[in-house]
């Protein structure tokens, strides 16, 4: 599928970043330790989301802030939601889906900036404001509410 950027400083607070980050550029001799602990946290908080992946792995490399999924998605959209939901996490910068899944058809994506809203952003993509809820279904369930985004979160913005 491909990779991904990301805001790294935007998202769900999942691990100490700041840790990973120092170790990586010292050396640390307990770097791969804690790239392994975000590794998990980060499988942790896909998998909780509940979208249906299978033998799922995660690993994460604190001097890049680069997330890589493996394993199988049961469509494209949910290999995307899942690479959303490792992206849109505090310190990553990158995620390199490598996830299987059967053919579909892709989605575009959009990076919230400052003064967007759902509908704004439907408006934008669709032409209608009002069809704001497409949006927000196709990136549940990381998105609890439609007026819980953030600036520098990524969105995935289906096909009507």
């Amino acid at each position: 599928m491909g990779l991904f950027n990301f805001i790294k400083e935007a998202g769900e607070k999942l691990f100490g970043g700041k840790e990973v980050e120092q170790a990586a550029a010292a050396s640390a001799p307990n770097l791969a330790e804690l790239n392994q602990q975000a590794g998990d946290a980060i499988k942790t908080y896909i998998e909780k989301q509940d979208l249906g992946l299978s033998s799922l792995s995660v690993a994460f490399d604190g001097a890049s802030g680069k997330v890589t999924l493996e394993g199988l998605a049961p469509s494209q959209e949910v290999a995307e939601k899942a690479a959303l939901a490792a992206g849109n996490v505090s310190s990553v910068s990158g995620v390199d889906n490598n996830l299987q899944y059967p053919a579909g058809t892709a989605s575009q994506y959009h990076d919230v900036a400052r003064g967007d809203t759902l509908s704004g952003i439907a408006k934008q993509y669709y032409g209608n404001a009002n069809k704001y809820m497409a949006i927000f279904e196709a990136n549940k369930p990381m998105l609890s509410h439609p007026d819980k985004i953030y600036v520098g979160q990524k969105l995935r913005i289906p096909a009507l």
